[in-house]
């Protein structure tokens, strides 16, 4: 069995609470584990905001590792000192399709972590307040799809980088006011990158529905 020592318990605190936001998502999801060196990259996918998040943790020791588990399971080994990996599990398609590892170029324009957090609370107070003015007899699916659409569509200061990401950064605890941020691309990808992890989606196309419960 393979043990990732952890390089100290905070680390052990906040991948815990990572995989804990990933399965109110998901409560089947699968988190791709990639360690090199002293670190190791979980990634994980939220569905509803179409969106790869990326929580890199310290390790105590230097570690060698790539395999998709179940991120229950992995949650059920984690203690304080370091996490027991789990057995590999058959990985969802998006487990393949990762961002590339090279070739990110910073972009400009993107605003301070602590803009982004407020514009991610007015998108979710502006989401809650539409919907509560909706007759009940139209707070269908398909217009909740609409309202949480157009909303998280929307672009952030002068990049194409979509508030959803914001939102899921924000979700998962990596975007903090105290913390930098800063947009990358690669390829068809983007990443908003903070201290914490980052938050990849591709420059089109998405899930319908996107954002459609604020958390």
């Amino acid at each position: 069995m393979t043990v990732l020592p952890l390089a100290a318990e905070g680390e052990a605190a906040g991948l815990a609470a990572f995989l804990q936001r990933l399965l109110k998502y998901d409560r089947a999801a699968a988190v791709r584990l990639q360690a090199a060196g002293h670190a190791l990259a979980v990634f994980g996918r939220a569905p509803a905001l179409d969106v790869v998040v990326v929580r890199v943790v310290e390790l105590g020791e230097s570690a060698e590792l790539d395999v998709t588990v179940s991120a229950g399971e992995l949650l059920e080994r984690l203690e304080p000192a370091g996490a027991a990996v789990p057995d590999a599990v058959t990985g969802p398609a998006w487990a393949g399709m990762l961002p590339p590892r090279g070739g990110w170029r910073k972009q400009e324009g993107l605003p301070s972590s602590g803009q982004l957090g407020l514009a991610v609370q007015a998108a979710i107070g502006e989401f809650k307040g539409r919907v509560e003015e909706l007759p009940e007899d139209k707070r269908t699916r398909a217009e909740l799809d609409r309202i949480g659409a157009e909303i998280w569509g929307r672009t952030l200061g002068s990049t194409v980088l979509p508030l959803r990401a914001a939102h899921a950064a924000y979700v998962f605890g990596l975007l903090r006011p105290d913390a930098s941020s800063e947009l990358l691309a690669a390829g068809t990808w983007l990443r908003l990158r903070t201290p914490y992890g980052s938050v990849a989606l591709r420059r089109a196309g998405g899930l319908p529905g996107l954002g459609v419960t604020p958390l």
